[in-house]
């Protein structure tokens, strides 16, 4: 039996994608809405109740999106995980290390599912908010990025998903078509490349 040949992840990118009618507009100067998927370490430094004991006690995608916004360059900001309970002290972490420490930090974020709510598929109604050409960061256990990441693809949204994307030649061979069918990108972030521990 042969395997499909992939020749890159450059299939991820719709080679339509200058053509079609949203990327006709101006999206130069529209701001990026991100829905966050995973509320841990890398998303927000909370770990356990607390900071986390790394070099990401404040967290790296949350951050990078708040000074985006900043910046001018989002706009709404999203946070799903699985157990809302986590939420307020996640809320008190994240105004002690970023809003304490960085001037005109908002860190208003719509979060999913709410407060005091256990629900491991609240990643739908997150995504169900947010519109196609919106962009999702999934930073979640490794065997739950295929369905995220699905679900965000189906709806229109362009996605980054951390190493390792999925786990099986068919998931990656599903996320390349459905990225071409719906005309989105979708990447994979390696975030220990440049450490230089690494």
């Amino acid at each position: 039996l042969s395997q499909p040949h992939i020749h890159s992840h450059s299939h991820f990118i719709p080679t339509n994608i200058m053509s079609s009618p949203e990327a006709k507009r101006s999206k130069l100067a529209d701001k990026a809405n991100v829905l966050m998927v995973g509320t841990g370490e890398y998303t927000t430094g909370y770990v356990g109740g607390t900071a986390a004991d790394s070099d990401k006690g404040a967290g790296v995608v949350a951050l990078t999106m708040f000074d985006l916004r900043r910046r001018g360059k989002v706009e709404r900001v999203g946070m799903c995980g699985v157990n809302g309970k986590k939420f307020p002290g996640i809320r008190n972490h994240m105004q002690k290390n970023i809003g304490d420490v960085y001037n005109n930090m908002d860190l208003t974020c719509d979060t999913f599912p709410a407060d005091g709510t256990v629900d491991p598929k609240a990643y739908l109604d997150a995504v169900a908010t947010f519109q196609a050409g919106d962009v999702a960061i999934i930073f979640t256990p490794d065997d739950t990025h295929y369905d995220i990441a699905m679900a965000c693809i189906e709806k229109g949204l362009h996605v980054m998903v951390t190493k390792p994307i999925v786990q099986t030649l068919e998931h990656h061979i599903n996320l390349i078509k459905a990225a071409k069918e719906k005309n989105v990108l979708v990447s994979m972030e390696v975030h220990k490349r440049w450490d230089p521990f690494y």
